[in-house]
């Protein structure tokens, strides 16, 4: 089984836009039986209107996905708090839907169950970051915003799993305290649990927060020189074997969208 992340930033490619392939054609790339995407739009002019976890789990042949925007509205511009009232899934794909919302999606080949979405408040602060810009990029103060994770039981080949997909808070210290409080919700689940996504946590830290496995040790920011791992794939609950082979099997993907590079890992029994 393939596990993947992407923080997809809502679609914007780092090379020339008018050579750049488009979602479906950078998506179709990724092989994966599961995929927890972040900073994931729909119905924004930004990005043509796309629904974009629908477009890459269409694009990737993943039949089931949910979206779970965590503002309604655009980053940076106007946007209020999204609810559990503006989730999507493929159950009902037909859904009509005239505002623009930003979250994260999660996408599976198998069938998922027992969803729930997890909301957390933004910190109130704004930071300094480094966002990309052309032709270079640029340092702005930008405000934090709610965060959101989604989370399923999905039945594999390979056993009945709980998996869950997060892109958490930049400010230091908030999002070691979201980790925290998703990987506490989910220690009681028996059967084996897998969380992966962008924690904006470097390197070794969301395995020392967490206290679960780290399935994958790989810088995967930035695209065009990745130094720092921020994107990551934690479990509990599964063999040092199985473990060990997931370290040994992970890979990052630069790919022509987005400041985040792919991270995939293979799980096996």
């Amino acid at each position: 089984m393939r596990v993947a992340t992407w923080n997809l930033l809502h679609g914007i490619a780092l090379v020339d836009p008018s050579e750049a392939p488009d979602l479906a054609q950078v998506a179709s790339s990724i092989s994966a039986d599961l995929i927890g995407l972040q900073e994931v739009d729909r119905q924004q002019e930004r990005s043509n209107l796309e629904h974009q976890t629908k477009t890459i789990a269409d694009a990737m042949g993943l039949p089931y996905w949910v979206y779970a925007p965590a503002i309604t509205g655009t980053p940076g511009e106007s946007w209020e708090g999204a609810t559990d009232s503006h989730i999507h899934s493929h159950e009902h794909s037909e859904q009509e839907q005239d505002q623009p919302h930003y979250g994260v999606g999660l996408a599976s080949r198998y069938p998922m169950s027992n969803i729930e979405v997890m909301r957390f408040k933004a910190a109130p602060l704004s930071l300094p970051l480094l966002v990309p810009s052309n032709p270079r990029p640029r340092v702005i103060k930008v405000a934090d915003e709610p965060r959101v994770a989604i989370i399923a039981d999905v039945e594999t080949p390979l056993g009945l799993f709980t998996v869950a997909t997060a892109h958490l808070s930049f400010v230091p210290g908030f999002n070691v305290k979201q980790l925290r409080k998703l990987t506490k919700h989910l220690s009681a689940r028996s059967n084996p649990v897998i969380i992966f996504g962008d924690f904006n946590l470097p390197g070794k830290t969301a395995k020392l927060v967490s206290r679960w496995d780290s399935l994958a040790e790989l810088p995967t920011y930035p695209t065009f020189k990745p130094r720092i791992q921020f994107d990551h794939v934690i479990s509990r609950g599964l063999t040092e074997e199985t473990i060990q082979r997931a370290k040994a099997s992970a890979e990052v993907m630069a790919l022509a969208i987005s400041d985040h590079c792919a991270l995939v890992v293979e799980i096996t029994k």
